[in-house]
């Protein structure tokens, strides 16, 4: 079995290009999350809020980010996207967050083979609204359950560069080390 952490390829265009691998669709209001011992998808939970995705969110194979998770990534694209899905993606902005009192950072990316959204390069060239959605979605999503969550405003796409760099070189540290 592949396990789409550790044997997909983060892609050939890093740091602006990659592959994200899709755990939730746009629209939905389940949390499934990689589970990183088997490889599977698991059912995290039910958001307690009455919110939804507003993006497909997934990651990058073969990083790690600070908060000891695969580097998260919002995918733009018109179409909610089946979990387990590789979809080649380009950045456009930097969403960072602090959850539990780590760092957690959200690339935002569009989907390269979608004709919609490709053209965008940077996240201020979307619409505000999207934009204030987005950061919303994630400033509310805990509130029921008790948890509070800071979020920053989005970035460049420049921004994204060294924190994809990094959590690519945390991941190969930690893989030669044999964290599996």
């Amino acid at each position: 079995m592949i396990h789409p952490w550790h044997d997909v390829t983060p892609g050939e265009g890093l740091p602006n290009e990659f592959n994200a691998i899709i755990e939730i669709p746009r629209g939905s209001s389940v949390k499934y999350e990689l589970d990183k011992r088997t490889g599977l998808l698991k059912l995290d939970r039910m958001l307690y809020s009455a919110v939804y995705y507003p993006a497909n969110y997934g990651f990058i194979p073969q990083t790690l980010a600070e908060d000891d998770d695969p580097l998260d990534v919002l995918v733009l694209c018109q179409e909610p996207v089946v979990p387990l899905t590789l979809v080649k993606a380009r950045a456009i902005g930097l969403m960072t967050m602090i959850d539990s009192g780590k760092k957690d950072h959200k690339i935002l990316a569009v989907a390269v083979h979608d004709p919609e959204f490709n053209g965008f390069q940077e996240a201020s060239e979307l619409p505000p609204h999207r934009l204030s959605m987005l950061r919303r979605f994630f400033q509310d999503y805990k509130t029921l359950e008790g948890k509070a969550v800071e979020v920053d405003d989005m970035t460049p796409a420049a921004f994204t560069y060294p924190i994809i760099q990094d959590s690519l070189e945390r991941y190969s540290e930690h893989r030669r080390r044999g964290f599996r």
